[in-house]
């Protein structure tokens, strides 16, 4: 058998999609979001049963409502992850399993994208399952583990994210609520509103694109509403762009920012700028 190289050509043929997630406050129009998606080749994962914002809305929708079924869902979407043994979720066995309810998997393949609402929601899900299993409970004592339940579900939050960022040939939005605290030395800090601190912490290095959705302000003070985009913005609010080809601020129109996302590639000099800082002048450099 040949090196299973995979050359560039055929890297660049692949049809890949977009893995990212959306956070704002409550409120902001993250839902609405749908109305900017070509509503025939997407599918609203709705987890929060919170739809009047897009009624009218003409796509398909699911609603799973326990975790076993978000579990579900995912490995069909996905695939069977062929590392996995046959009693772990998202494998082989897993995945034949769901088709011998669900059908074959070609029934998804005109959805193009999948927008998930709400990442808090699933995460919610997940916690209230992982209450009930066996590590969420003391070998000596009997008694309920908080932590233990904590760190399963971590492991199956970052398990769940892990399997749709592999899902490769479509493009998977994961919305969530963004909280607004006050750290010890009363500065503002943002960070999702997800159970637990691990899949928070671990959740912008899984997905290609974190994006904030806020109202900003215009010079004369008039207020809109934006996609913050970069990691190193002076608002304080997470953001990350994997593909280096959007601004720091851009329109809140989720269809046109993937659009923007598959655009032509950039010139590598181009995809990061730096300017070395200006030299600081003291009293005793002016003498020297």
């Amino acid at each position: 058998m040949p090196l299973p190289i995979i050359s560039a050509d055929e890297r660049l043929a692949e049809k890949r999609g977009v893995k990212g997630c959306i956070f704002g406050k409550s409120g902001i129009g993250k839902t609405s979001l749908l109305w900017t998606l070509n509503a025939s080749s997407t599918m609203f994962f709705d987890l929060e049963a919170g739809d009047l914002a897009i009624e009218g809305w003409s796509g398909d929708t699911i609603r799973p409502r326990t975790w076993q079924e978000c579990r579900d869902f995912a490995v069909f979407i996905g695939g069977p992850n062929p590392a996995l043994r046959d009693d772990q979720p998202y494998s082989q066995a897993h995945f034949d399993a769901v088709k011998e309810r669900f059908g074959e998997p070609a029934a998804i393949e005109k959805y193009e994208t999948v927008f998930v609402d709400s990442i808090t929601v699933a995460g919610r899900l997940c916690f209230q399952w992982c209450k009930g299993q066996p590590q969420a409970f003391s070998d000596k004592t009997g008694k309920p583990d908080t932590r233990g339940a904590y760190g399963l579900h971590g492991q199956e939050m970052i398990a769940w994210l892990t399997h749709l960022q592999h899902t490769r040939g479509k493009n998977i939005w994961l919305v969530g609520i963004l909280d607004e605290k006050m750290d010890d030395f009363n500065r503002r800090f943002f960070s999702p509103q997800i159970e637990g601190s691990k899949t928070g912490l671990e959740l912008p290095g899984i997905v290609d694109e974190v994006i904030t959705m806020a109202e900003l302000k215009a010079d004369d003070g008039t207020p809109y509403r934006a996609f913050v985009c970069h990691t190193l913005n002076p608002f304080g609010f997470p953001a990350k762009d994997r593909s280096g080809r959007l601004d720091m601020v851009e329109e809140p129109h989720l269809g046109r920012l993937m659009a923007k996302i598959a655009g032509a590639a950039k010139p590598a000099p181009e995809r990061l700028t730096y300017t070395r800082p200006e030299p600081v002048t003291t009293a005793s450099t002016q003498g020297e």
